[in-house]
C-alpha cells in the first residue's frame, strides 16, 4: 500500500505556507484566558472520557442532543472510525476522485474495497452518481464539502436529493464548512432529522486555526454516533486539553467569523486576480483555490519556482491535477506577495 502523502511543513519562518489549508489567523485570543485557568493537576488524571462538556456545546451549537455528538482526535480520527465501525473487508465505499488520500490509505488498512466516481471536467458529480452508488452496492459514500481539492460546493437542496436516493450511509466529510458563504445559509445539521444514514464529519482544524490541538467530531443520529461512543472508539481518544481549548474557541464565535469573511473576502480577490491572468479557477467555497492552467500544462516547474521564492504551494502530481496547483487563502500581505511572484515569473 501507499501512505498517506503530507504538505510539506517547513521550519524556515520567510516561507510563505499556501499549501495545506492552514487557517492564517492565529487562534481566539480568548485561549490566554482559558490556559491561564488551566489546573494542571488535572493532567495526573484521565481525560473525561466522552467529552462530555464539549460535546454539549457542539450540540447546542448545532441544535441537536449531545448524544448525536462524538469527539475525535483530529477529523482523521473519524474518518478512522468510519471504516472501523461500518465497513467489512467485503464492503465497498465510494469516494470522489480527485478527492482526500487519506480515505484510500485508511481503506488499504482495513482492506475495504473503493469504488470511484470520477467528478466531471468542471468538477461536479456525475448526473448518474446516486444510482451507479446503488448499483454497485455501495455501503458509504463520502462526499467532501466543500470539496477537496477543488472548492467546488454542494447545496443543502442538492444533498437532500443525494440522500433521498442513495441506500447506505451519506458521510459529508465537512472539514471546510466554516468558510461556506453564509448568505448561502447552508446547514446539513438540518437534514439529521430527515435522515438517520447520514453522517457528517467537522474539524476544529480549519474554521478555528486549531490545526495542531487535534480535534474533530461526527454528528448523525443517536443510533450512529452511540456505536462509535460506545464500541469503536478508543479509550480516552482526546485529551484534557484539547477538549477544554476546543470549548474556548468554540464558545468565541465572533472573533471565529472575523477571521473566517476575511478569509473570504481574500477568497474573492485572490480568485480575480488570478482570472485575470488567465488561469482557471473553480468557484469555490472554502480556504483554498484549485487554479488551473488553461492549456492543461504541467505546473510542476511553476510551483517549482514558486518555491524558489519561498512560497510554498500544494501540487498533486497526478493525471487530472498535473495542470493544476492548490492555493490556500492566506493574509492579505501574502496573498500580494504570491500574486506578485507569480506576475513575475510568468513574465520572464
Amino acid at each position: 500500500m501507499q501512505g498517506y502523502q503530507y504538505g510539506e511543513q517547513p521550519t524556515d519562518p520567510l516561507l510563505i505556507k499556501l499549501n495545506t489549508n492552514e487557517n492564517p489567523f492565529p487562534p481566539s485570543p480568548a485561549l490566554q484566558k482559558c490556559v491561564g485557568t488551566l489546573d494542571l493537576d488535572a493532567l495526573r488524571l484521565y481525560p473525561n472520557a466522552t467529552a462530555s462538556s464539549l460535546r454539549k456545546s457542539i450540540a447546542n451549537h448545532n441544535d441537536l442532543h449531545e448524544n448525536q455528538v462524538v469527539v475525535t482526535n483530529g477529523a482523521d480520527e473519524g474518518i478512522r472510525l468510519l471504516f472501523t465501525t461500518f465497513l467489512d473487508t467485503q464492503d465497498t465505499v465510494a469516494v470522489t476522485d480527485p478527492g482526500y488520500t487519506l480515505y484510500q490509505v485508511i481503506a488499504d488498512v482495513n482492506n475495504t474495497q473503493v469504488y470511484r466516481t470520477e467528478l466531471t471536467s468542471d468538477w461536479q458529480l456525475p448526473s448518474h452518481t446516486t444510482h451507479a452508488w446503488n448499483k454497485n452496492h455501495i455501503k458509504v459514500a463520502v462526499l467532501i464539502n466543500p470539496h477537496a481539492p477543488t472548492g467546488s460546493f454542494l447545496q443543502e437542496k442538492e444533498t437532500r436529493k443525494i440522500l433521498e436516493e442513495f441506500k447506505g450511509l451519506l458521510v459529508l466529510d465537512e472539514a471546510y464548512v466554516d468558510f461556506v458563504d453564509p448568505r448561502l445559509a447552508f446547514n446539513s445539521a438540518n437534514l439529521l432529522a430527515d435522515f438517520p444514514n447520514l453522517l457528517i464529519l467537522r474539524t476544529f482544524s480549519k474554521g478555528y486555526s486549531l490545526a495542531g490541538l487535534r480535534v474533530g467530531y461526527l454528528l448523525g443520529s443517536e443510533y450512529l454516533i452511540g456505536t462509535i461512543l460506545n464500541k469503536t472508539r478508543d479509550s480516552y481518544n482526546v485529551g484534557t486539553l484539547p477538549q477544554q481549548l476546543a470549548e474556548c474557541v468554540l464558545n468565541d464565535q465572533s472573533y471565529a467569523r472575523s477571521c473566517q469573511a476575511q478569509i473570504r473576502h481574500e477568497r474573492l480577490r485572490l480568485t480575480t486576480a488570478l482570472r485575470d491572468m488567465d488561469y482557471r479557477v473553480c468557484d469555490s467555497q472554502a480556504n483554498f483555490l484549485l487554479v488551473e492552467q488553461p492549456n492543461n500544462k504541467r505546473l510542476a516547474d511553476l510551483v517549482a519556482k514558486l518555491r524558489e521564492q519561498h512560497i510554498l504551494i500544494r501540487y498533486f502530481e497526478t493525471d487530472r491535477l498535473a495542470h493544476a496547483m492548490r492555493v490556500t487563502i492566506g493574509t492579505e500581505q501574502q496573498n500580494d506577495r504570491f500574486l506578485a511572484v507569480l506576475r513575475r515569473i510568468r513574465h520572464k
